[in-house]
């Protein structure tokens, strides 16, 4: 699906409900002091920091006891050792299609890792997977939810994946030929401390996370009308 692109008005709208939320950024910039922002799946220490703020984030992954597997760890360390060299690194509007294709096949890989073994064996799933690779390339993934990807795409696996990234790129597009520069200055016009792809996703956050799809380009969407502003 390809909806409407979201205007730079519309993208200070999503802001000021970020900025609303209590602590909005803090364990995000903790993240970055703690890896140096360029964080190194093949360190121990980096991948607990990575399960730390995914659950920071929502995503309830179990943490080990002493003495019992961590499937987290090794399984995203193996993950690594395949895609860790491999994952784009230029901005999202810059994605070449056969560097979306890849981040894909990532993120298909990464959401079967398995997090969690016993009774309740469990995968990173989606959402996390999603969220992780914005975490490893912050100015490249826009992440998704469920919500996001249902209401966007119907599915929420590689090629849903793929077609998020392709409409982002889209946008992210879009946006910088608005603001009239190179998207460096974007998050300064918006109004938030975080990469182009973080804004679109917040925005697309609001419009669908939060509740029903406003009116596009607009301040009389449901979630803006409603109050809904953190």
């Amino acid at each position: 699906m390809s909806g409407p692109l979201p205007p730079l008005a519309e993208l200070r709208r999503t802001a000021e409900v970020f900025n609303g939320f209590a602590n909005a950024d803090t364990s995000w910039l903790r993240l970055i002091s703690e890896t140096r922002s360029a964080i190194d799946l093949s360190q121990p220490a980096h991948r607990t920091i990575l399960l730390r703020w995914l659950n920071s984030w929502g995503c309830r992954i179990r943490y080990p006891r002493e003495g019992e597997p961590a499937p987290f760890d090794d399984g995203v360390r193996i993950w690594w050792e395949t895609w860790g060299s491999a994952l784009p690194a230029v901005d999202l509007a810059r994605l070449t299609d056969a560097g979306i294709d890849t981040a894909a096949k990532a993120y298909a890989d990464l959401s079967g890792v398995v997090v969690s073994a016993g009774r309740t064996r469990r995968t990173l799933g989606p959402t996390a997977a999603a969220k992780a690779l914005y975490a490893l390339r912050p100015n490249t993934i826009m992440p998704w939810d469920a919500a996001i990807a249902a209401a966007l795409h119907g599915d929420r696996d590689g090629a849903a994946f793929g077609r998020h990234l392709r409409l982002g790129r889209e946008w992210a597009t879009a946006v910088i030929a608005e603001a009239g520069d190179d998207g460096e200055k974007i998050p300064t016009l918006v109004g938030r401390p975080v990469s182009l792809a973080k804004i679109l996703d917040e925005y697309l956050y609001v419009a669908f996370t939060m509740g029903a799809k406003g009116d596009w380009g607009t301040d009389s969407g449901e979630w803006w009308k409603n109050g809904n502003r953190g």
